[in-house]
């Protein structure tokens, strides 16, 4: 690994305030891969190696890295380690929905409980997906999907909290209002009208982690269907969601559209 990579991965990391301390090793390692400090296709250091640099527990550094996995940054190779992946992920061109309706059905009852609403900085995976500078402030709507009485999947929405324009109107702040019975992105259509995009959802393989089987009532190690969502409006990068979809969810419907 080169010298300045080392360097910048051995500072100590802090939380920031509200955020927990695996977003900041997720971050300070996201950060040396988008700036080109780790290059693609190179092997990362141990998850203790990571630890003892950056003063962090080998469990923080293990969560960081699950996520980093998820989001495309990195790849793993059993029996060998992690790697920075190849390509870093990209937006695409595919239209998607709100997950109560990629989740719900006929005869079903879905209910949203939300978490968390927080303003928070944003990290290196989420600034690029809604179009601002890594630190800026976001929205994050954090929130467990249940559905007739069982928590399905755990959903995780963001959106610019700087001036934006919508429509004809002049920029401004993002005024959306919670009433707690709706995903972000199905508030942003009831309250802005239907966001055009385009949009992209990516699909991938993970572990729950911990902090998320609580949630979901699984074990650490059982395995979700990651779904990543990205929108564009105004030909911007403006929303992005990640939702953990639990194995009891049972079979997902993927629909595409041709254009010409």
């Amino acid at each position: 690994m080169h010298e300045d990579a080392v360097r910048f991965l051995s500072q100590p990391v802090e939380a920031q305030p509200g955020s927990p301390l695996r977003v900041a090793v997720y971050s300070r390692i996201a950060e040396a891969i988008r700036n080109n400090l780790l290059q693609p296709g190179s092997m990362l250091p141990t998850e203790t190696e990571l630890g003892t640099s950056m003063l962090v527990s080998r469990t923080v550094v293990r969560e960081a890295l699950m996520l980093l996995e998820e989001d495309g940054l990195i790849r793993a190779r059993r029996g060998v380690g992690r790697f920075v992946a190849d390509t870093l992920p990209r937006i695409g061109i595919e239209r998607i929905r709100p997950f109560e309706e990629v989740l719900g059905g006929p005869g079903q009852h879905l209910e949203i409980k939300r978490i968390q609403v927080v303003r928070q900085p944003a990290s290196e995976f989420v600034a690029p997906g809604v179009g601002v500078e890594p630190g800026s402030d976001v929205w994050l709507w954090e929130s467990v999907l249940i559905r007739d009485g069982e928590p399905i999947a755990h959903l995780q929405e963001n959106v610019t909290a700087q001036s934006v324009s919508i429509g004809r109107n002049a920029a401004a702040p993002l005024d959306i209002r919670d009433d707690g019975g709706a995903t972000l992105l199905a508030t942003l259509n009831n309250q802005l009208g239907r966001l055009a995009g385009p949009g992209e959802c990516q699909i991938g393989l993970s572990q729950v982690g911990p902090s998320r089987a609580k949630l979901l009532d699984l074990r650490a190690s059982d395995p979700v269907l990651v779904l990543t969502q990205y929108v564009r409006h105004t030909n911007r990068p403006f929303y992005l969601a990640k939702c953990l979809i639990a194995d009891r969810a049972g079979h997902l419907s993927v629909m595409q559209s041709l254009q010409s």
